[in-house]
């Protein structure tokens, strides 16, 4: 059976739009689309106390959510094959869980309910952290709405060039997409440093080997774009997203194997970027 691509849907706008990206995700890559809804009303509450609250119940409304989302979904792209399910459990751990046979996982960054929080909150964060699979986050706007830039995917180049996963991640989307491939790698000048003595080397002359060595791999039909800007990496990374279709950044296994390892330039590119990311999990 295919890997499919995993949509997390709760009826808000966020959400509908991460239809709209797992839809022509599924249809670049010609995979399965899979839209579901997690939550545990049913299993706390069920459909009597619902009733006595006045409030429709949950699987009435969760069902009117994949369908919507499901017709939205074959609107956008009818040749994509898509299902739906309604999943009772945490919404983020449902998440991780259908991560394991998923080709990736998309999210909303905020939604109407606990299955695209505010991304300053716990899903987003902790399906970003867990998950077996890439994850796509989405900003809360359209992104063609950020000024500067032009359509492209961006990669954050990490201190070891062999983060494979996120390379060939970045490269598969830009060759899918027609779009280049922009590696990013910032660097700091040391306090004190001269440049004078022969001992002392350049620290951007070393983030460009550092990016050579990343893309070395790049199949020789995607574009590829090198920067080196001076300055802190969250920074970099938030200016070279704008206008862009996608940042794509590593994620690397917690000491003991549980999760991966989200570290500072992962949150702040979470946090902040104008353009949807991509955490792809780095192998052990």
């Amino acid at each position: 059976m295919d890997e499919p691509i995993v949509v997390g849907v709760d009826g808000s706008a966020p959400s509908l739009r991460a239809v709209d990206w797992g839809a022509e995700e599924a249809a670049l890559r010609g995979a399965p689309l899979r839209l579901v809804y997690a939550s545990l009303w049913e299993r706390y509450e069920g459909e009597l106390i619902a009733q006595e609250l006045n409030r429709p119940v949950e699987e009435v409304m969760a069902r009117d959510v994949v369908g919507t989302a499901e017709a939205r979904a074959r609107s956008r792209r009818p040749g994509v094959e898509v299902t739906t399910d309604v999943l009772a459990g945490e919404p983020e751990y449902a998440l991780v869980r259908e991560s394991s046979t998923a080709r990736a996982v998309v999210l909303g960054s905020r939604g109407r309910s606990g299955f695209t929080e505010a991304l300053l909150g716990s899903v987003s964060l902790t399906v970003a952290g867990h998950a077996h699979c890439p994850v796509f986050v989405l900003r809360d706007g359209p992104e063609d709405e950020v000024p500067g830039g032009s359509p492209r995917i961006v990669l954050a180049v990490g201190d070891k060039p062999r983060d494979a996963a996120a390379v060939r991640f970045a490269a598969e989307e830009a060759a899918l997409r027609g779009l280049p491939l922009e590696a990013v790698r910032a660097w700091r000048r040391p306090s004190g440093f001269t440049g004078h003595d022969a001992g002392e080397g350049d620290p951007e002359e070393a983030a460009r080997e550092v990016v050579a060595e990343a893309l070395r791999d790049v199949p020789e039909g995607v574009a590829t774009v090198v920067r080196t800007p001076e300055g802190p990496t969250r920074d970099a990374l938030v200016e070279a997203a704008r206008g862009a279709t996608l940042l794509v950044v590593g994620g690397h296994p917690r000491h003991g194997g549980f999760g991966l390892q989200l570290g500072r330039v992962a949150h702040g590119a979470l946090h902040r970027a104008p353009c949807p990311v991509a955490v792809v999990p780095e192998p052990a």
